[in-house]
């Protein structure tokens, strides 16, 4: 994603969101190992809940992509779980950051207490959008029911 953002002006930003400090510090390496420091310097990570994006976000900031990768951190703390109630804050409070051509991407893992109910929150947000200003997808594995559904709203 750094790659996509960090044009020869510099105006490009990646803003890293995440409550838990471990999968912060694993992005804090991979981008050590992979980034000139230059590059390093656009991103931004913020040891916060994703509800309260916009809290660290500068005010009228021109929002691109809002990346979601929604469930545990792998391997972390699988009790550390995003939940329907803050996803919601969050995808509202990405609506309102988006720019026309914008898009919100979902990764939503279904296999964990709370995780059917997450898509189901994610679904019926992205369903009441009106449809002359967004288009909404859903991709699914329908042989694996406990697949991650990947989901993409479109601003236009």
């Amino acid at each position: 994603m750094l790659k996509m953002v960090a044009d020869e002006s510099g105006h490009g930003r990646v803003y890293g969101i995440d409550i838990q400090t471990e999968a912060l510090e694993n992005t804090s390496s991979l981008l050590d190992e992979t980034v000139t420091q230059k590059e390093k310097e656009l991103v931004k990570l913020f040891p916060i809940c994703h509800s309260r994006m916009d809290e660290v976000l500068p005010e009228n900031t021109a929002v691109r992509l809002v990346a979601f990768n929604l469930g545990y951190l792998p391997g972390g703390d699988k009790g550390i779980i995003t939940t329907s109630k803050t996803t919601l804050l969050a995808l509202e409070a990405s609506k309102k950051m988006l720019i026309l051509g914008g898009l919100i991407s979902l990764v939503v893992y279904v296999g964990h207490p709370g995780g059917r109910e997450e898509l189901e929150t994610v679904e019926a947000f992205a369903s009441g959008l009106c449809v002359d200003g967004w288009i909404c997808c859903k991709f699914q594995m329908l042989n694996r029911p406990l697949a991650p559904v990947l989901v993409f709203i479109f601003k236009r």
